[in-house]
């Protein structure tokens, strides 16, 4: 009787990892994930790194928060759709030993180059997020900055800011990691409105949408100075959403002389209006932007969506990462597992927006339901189960 395509893909795994590409669908992630170099040595390994890192993925799709739970949910799916195969579902350890020993660096930059294939991002937001449960084994603790896309808020690529470092001098790396950045916009908060970043981006033909706040106070006492008064309002954006209603008011400007800041093209005024439902109290915030984007390309409108969409991104990964999968609490603590496990959790969410799914907290209940839906989803094909 011959064998199954999952079966066959097992072997193939045990014998030469790498050609697990010649069983999936093409340009799948788990094609990355199966080429992904393995750093144990060949002798008394059992499990092959690609279903490793395979079955972690499928585990946090369906909305596993620990290695107990991804360890679980490989049990499952041994019992289930994996039934049959001979798959041998890992113990915790073998996942808690594994998953901190690779390179987290080149993990991050091989799954961020699968999302760039899969999107043309062209307005990037830059996001700083710190793990504040999960610690190294020198006790600090594991520091993100990823490259998010405004358009889907799939993650293009992630750095980690070191005890010893900080945002700012990660940022050249970070966006050094995504590619040609020609003609792509960059929105970032008051943290990255710096001048070597702004000679960066200008050199790469790259924009920048900043804003600017009191660590830069020439800047901010020049901008605050301006005769706003006098200048109409270029757009007005109002929505309600999570208890609360909005309104957006940006009027932009010229450059005036003597700015001090290169390559700036336009400068805004955004007056942002908040208040919760069910009271009659607003809160007002006033923000100034700074922008090399020419005004033939970044319209008041289009200015107001790029700022109000990096303050969506800021929350939502956020957000994302600590109310669906309790990132916060996450108490890994072993080699590079707590980076390697808060880049899975990121990938896991690149995976369900790409794959249309806007409630990334539902996507993982429907991804639980069957342990095929979340194979078939990263590109594992020729299961046995049928999906419905």
């Amino acid at each position: 009787m011959p064998s199954s395509p999952i079966t066959r893909i097992r072997r193939q795994l045990e014998d030469l990892p790498r050609d697990l590409a010649q069983h999936i669908e093409a340009q799948s992630i788990a094609e990355v994930l199966a080429l992904f170099p393995d750093p144990r040595k060949p002798r008394g390994v059992r499990h092959a790194l690609a279903w490793i890192l395979a079955t972690t993925l499928c585990a946090v799709l369906a909305g596993s928060k620990s290695f107990a739970a991804i360890a679980d949910w490989a049990l499952h799916a041994a019992d289930t759709s994996l039934h049959g195969t001979g798959f041998r579902a890992p113990h915790v350890t073998t996942y808690q030993r594994v998953l901190g020993s690779l390179d987290a660096d080149a993990f991050d930059q091989a799954v961020g180059t699968w999302v760039r294939t899969r999107i043309d991002a062209q307005v990037i937001a830059i996001d700083g997020k710190e793990v504040r449960g999960a610690k190294h084994a020198g006790g600090t603790r594991v520091h993100l900055m990823a490259a998010v896309d405004h358009n889907t808020g799939a993650v293009l690529g992630q750095v980690e800011v070191g005890g010893k470092t900080n945002e700012i001098t990660q940022f050249e790396t970070l966006l050094e990691t995504l590619g040609d950045l020609q003609g792509r916009i960059f929105t970032a908060d008051a943290l990255h409105t710096q001048r070597a970043h702004a000679e960066f981006l200008h050199q790469q033909g790259a924009h920048f949408v900043l804003t600017v706040k009191a660590n830069q106070p020439k800047l901010l006492k020049h901008l605050t100075a301006l005769p706003w008064e006098l200048a109409p309002v270029g757009n007005d954006q109002r929505d309600t959403g999570h208890g609360r209603r909005a309104i957006r008011r940006i009027k932009v400007s010229s450059v005036p002389k003597g700015l001090g800041f290169p390559h700036v093209a336009q400068v805004a005024q955004l007056i942002r209006k908040t208040k919760k439902r069910g009271t009659n109290t607003w809160s007002i915030e006033t923000v100034y932007i700074i922008t090399s984007v020419p005004v033939h390309r970044g319209s008041p409108k289009q200015l107001n969506t790029w700022v109000r969409g990096h303050w969506g991104i800021e929350n939502g990964l956020h957000w994302r990462r600590d109310s669906i999968y309790l990132e916060d609490k996450s108490q890994v603590r072993t080699g590079s597992a707590p980076r390697v496990m808060a880049s899975m959790r990121s990938l896991a969410i690149s995976v369900l927006l790409l794959a249309g799914t806007k409630n990334v907290a539902q996507g993982n209940r429907k991804m639980s339901f069957n342990p095929a839906r979340p194979m078939k989803t990263i590109g594992i094909t020729g299961l046995s189960t049928t999906l419905h």
